[in-house]
């Protein structure tokens, strides 16, 4: 096969996640790609690595070839301008069976012939190399940061609210493409999914019947120094529409609601926005019909490699 060099435009995304996160994961992968795989994506989308809890890194593909020897003739074309360079090869968890001392081989004749200076601790450009599908990518890699292992440790904190890594890929199912939408969490608690959202740079408000509750989400929220609006306001008496709704059915000891109540959440979510995620422990699927809701996709998030604790994450048109 002729070799070929491929505009940066196409972008594989390098997944991992825990044996008890597939179920999540994928959804997650759904809504941002609309498809799903273990290990890697190959999009024409561009997102940061970063909004994902389970994207380890973002490949932008500038070479691809049927074997190291074709991507080998290709990146004598790179030009680094006095930019350091360094090659890694993308590890895929264990689904490779490339042994450790060919992975460094295949770094080293790569970067033999990238023309420029090389530097393994701080370089200016980090490539990467990975096979996929048969065929070898070659490209610049982004790293992901662990952005949401930082939002973790709050001043305010509720034994039974979202971890980070579930608020965050909620988020990401709630609202693929931020561009222009509008976004609501009206029973948001201590502000786990507001603090995820607006580190991603979407514009959502916050609100909740509980007064405390609000003034620990203004709380965690100025701590990480977002900005975000949080009213102390029941679903029942929220007014404006927006694009989604992300919704934690209350459920602990301090917010036990009634069949009655829920429902009432439901049915005012339905009245305030067009798309909702609901997350809940209990199976509502019969209310959320009931209320005028479609239910477009699903998954179970489960707390723990045991699964003893799970919630649903149904989303809702």
């Amino acid at each position: 096969m002729e070799n070929r060099s491929i505009e940066t435009n196409e972008y594989l995304y390098v997944y991992t996640k825990g044996l008890e996160e597939g179920s999540l994961c994928r959804l997650e992968q759904r809504m941002l790609f609309g498809q799903e795989t273990d290990n890697l994506i190959k999009s024409t989308r561009m997102i940061e690595p970063s909004r994902s809890p389970f994207i380890k890194g973002r490949l932008s593909i500038l070479y691809s070839g049927d074997s190291i020897e074709e991507i080998v003739k290709q990146v004598t074309q790179i030009e680094l301008d006095n930019k350091t360079f360094k090659v890694v090869y993308i590890k895929i968890n264990d689904h490779q069976k490339i042994a450790f001392e060919d992975q460094r081989a295949i770094e080293k004749e790569v970067g033999w012939n990238i023309i420029g200076e090389a530097e393994m601790r701080n370089p200016d450009v980090l490539f990467g190399i990975v096979p996929f599908k048969g065929r070898w990518y070659f490209g610049s890699y982004l790293e992901s940061e662990s952005v949401w292992l930082h939002h973790a440790k709050k001043p305010q904190e509720y034994s039974t609210a979202l971890s980070t890594r579930l608020a965050r890929a909620v988020v990401n199912i709630a609202v693929p493409d931020p561009a222009d939408v509008s976004v609501i969490d009206p029973c948001c608690g201590i502000g786990t999914v507001l603090v995820e959202a607006l580190s991603m740079g979407i514009t959502i408000t916050g609100a909740d019947r509980n007064p405390l509750a609000v003034k620990g989400a203004r709380e965690n929220i100025a701590h990480f120094d977002y900005q975000g609006e949080v009213v102390v306001q029941d679903i029942a008496e929220q007014e404006g529409h927006y694009d989604v709704a992300i919704i934690d059915m209350p459920y602990n000891l301090y917010s036990r609601a009634t069949a009655e109540e829920q429902y009432t959440i439901i049915k005012h979510a339905r009245r305030i926005a067009d798309r909702v995620v609901i997350l809940t422990i209990e199976d509502m699927d019969e209310m959320i019909v009931k209320a005028g809701f479609t239910i477009m996709d699903r998954c179970v998030a489960n707390k723990g490699v045991k699964a003893l604790f799970s919630r649903q994450v149904v989303v809702c048109e």
